[in-house]
């Protein structure tokens, strides 16, 4: 008995103290940014389509380019998938800048239909040569009046070669982003 609580002691110790010793370095973009101004309720329901990413960024470890066809790892890690994550954060967005809790994912198990449906296609969101890329598409739709608009978007946004700071400069892309959709919103 003695021998195997001492064995479990020691296995436990070993798990933990691998556990501990490791350097790896999670990183998240889901938290919703905070509104420079928020604009007049719209007192509409939005919808947010899951946002389309490039497929280098469901890979856990976060990528930089070192050409237009190149990418290599950081040893640094993604804490979520981040087309949930961006979506999340989206969601979180718009209910803060329009000061308006029903803004909710798309499509959801409910019989009402949203006022107003946003999609979003990212097609590039990447650290290359000291500078964070983000290239990407949104289309609004009215769903009673069918409605339309799309807008191209596109920023870059200085870096430095760490995970931290590139995460850093995404993280400011992205809010780029969250405000141009925003406003696309306001004008609809």
């Amino acid at each position: 008995m003695k021998s195997t609580n001492l064995l479990l002691a020691f296995l436990t110790l070993f798990v933990f103290s691998g556990c501990i010793g490791s350097t790896n370095h999670y990183y998240v973009l889901s938290v919703a940014s905070q509104p420079s101004h928020i604009y007049a309720r719209k007192n509409k329901v939005i919808a947010v389509q899951k946002v389309s990413v490039p497929g280098y960024l469901f890979k856990r470890e976060i990528a930089t380019a070192s050409s237009s066809s190149q990418i290599t790892f950081l040893g640094a890690y993604w804490g979520e998938d981040l087309d949930e994550g961006l979506t999340n954060r989206l969601i979180g967005f718009l209910q803060k800048k329009f000061n308006q809790p029903a803004v909710y994912n798309y499509p959801w198990g409910l019989d009402k239909q949203p006022d107003i449906k946003v999609s979003v296609n990212i097609s590039r969101f990447i650290a290359q040569n000291g500078i964070v890329y983000l290239d990407a598409s949104w289309s609004l739709e009215n769903m009673k009046n069918n409605k339309h608009v799309a807008r191209l978007f596109s920023t870059s946004v200085a870096t430095k070669t760490d995970a931290t700071h590139i995460v850093n400069t995404m993280d400011q892309a992205f809010a780029r982003f969250e405000e141009s959709v925003a406003e696309g919103i306001r004008q609809f």
